[in-house]
């Protein structure tokens, strides 16, 4: 209780130093009329109306995953959706020397604004500096450079967010098993993303005095997620959920749940994939939910990179400017809500 009325005292002072702050911004002005401080920045019918013609170039990886298939496409979809927008597609590569040489031609070629998903965060990271010091602002997306000078924004998943969100889902289902067993397919190990995924999972389930009991790793795909299921199952008769990191690699792990026979558990998955929703709503498999990661970061970067470009702001921001950093939230997909996502779902 005394944490309780802490917050609410916290909660009331908050109130009152901002009503207090709104009287000494108006007081400051004393007489003279004072412009709303709502009118600053572009409005969102001057966003949307066509402005100067802007080019954008964009790279990102081989689509060799549903996912960044999406995040290609998707780019593609956005600067379509604007009169004022010609977009440069450089060949999707997983060479990060390849890469580079494409973000040189378009600085070569002096593109107004650059949309950037690098194959390797680090190894892009000074030719993005180079494209910012020519005057070329860099959206970069979903993997961050090294660092804070090669971007002007940069627009992201929230990985360690996914996790939170799986976690909190399982502890809402597991509310009355206190001894239940939780197990997790992770995606490849050694990168961040999944690291930060698995850190946020574990929090999460510690918080309602759940831990990961038995874990695995795949590496994203089909094959990969069957070979990883199978052998969790194989290690483990009792299992009461488990989460998936990659709803590609879930594919497998479904196949591999099927041939074993298995279905005292419920499933969640992760990323927002089309057939994963498709089976949440069909509601005849142990997935019950996903976790979006969203596949349309590098449209967001699209249309971001157009406002910048144009000098415009983030209409429904006070502040008239468009933020540095932008981390995109970890929504739960359940049969519950799936209408609301699946038409920005990708195919795996």
């Amino acid at each position: 209780m005394a944490r309780n009325h802490t917050l609410a005292k916290r909660a009331l002072f908050g109130v009152g130093a901002s009503v207090l702050a709104i009287g000494l911004l108006a007081g400051c002005t004393g007489g003279a009329e004072q412009e709303s401080v709502t009118d600053q920045g572009t409005s969102s019918e001057e966003n949307a109306a066509s402005g100067d013609n802007v080019v954008i170039g964009f790279s990102g990886p081989a689509a060799d995953h549903g996912w960044l298939g999406a995040i290609n496409s998707g780019a593609q979809a956005a600067a379509a959706g604007f009169s004022d927008v010609e977009l440069k597609v450089a060949e999707g590569t997983n060479d990060a020397n390849a890469q580079i040489a494409a973000v040189e031609t378009f600085i070569n070629e002096g593109v107004d604004a650059i949309v950037l998903l690098p194959s390797d965060g680090a190894a892009l990271t000074e030719v993005a500096i180079k494209a910012m010091e020519a005057g070329i602002p860099v959206i970069n997306v979903d993997r961050e450079f090294s660092s804070p000078f090669a971007a002007r924004t940069t627009v992201l998943g929230d990985n360690y967010g996914m996790g939170v969100s799986a976690g909190t889902y399982i502890c809402e289902q597991l509310s009355d098993t206190p001894d239940a067993v939780v197990a997790e397919i992770a995606g490849i190990d050694s990168l961040p993303l999944t690291q930060d995924r698995s850190q946020g999972f574990a929090d999460a389930l510690d918080d309602c005095g759940l831990e990961v009991s038995a874990r695995v790793a795949a590496d994203f795909t089909v094959q990969g997620g069957e070979a990883a299921a199978s052998q969790l199952l194989s290690a483990n008769p009792k299992i009461d959920a488990i989460w998936n990191h990659d709803d590609d690699q879930g594919i497998g792990v479904l196949a591999a749940i099927n041939s074993a026979g298995r279905d005292e558990f419920f499933m969640v998955g992760g990323a927002g994939s089309k057939n994963a929703m498709e089976a949440i709503q069909a509601d005849d498999s142990v997935l019950k939910a996903t976790i979006i990661y969203p596949s349309t970061q590098a449209a967001d970067g699209i249309a971001l990179a157009r406002l910048i470009a144009q000098g415009k702001t983030m209409s429904d921001l006070i502040t008239p400017s468009v933020p540095t950093r932008i981390v995109l939230d970890a929504p739960v997909v359940t049969k519950d809500n799936v209408d609301q996502f699946i038409g920005l779902a990708f195919e795996s």
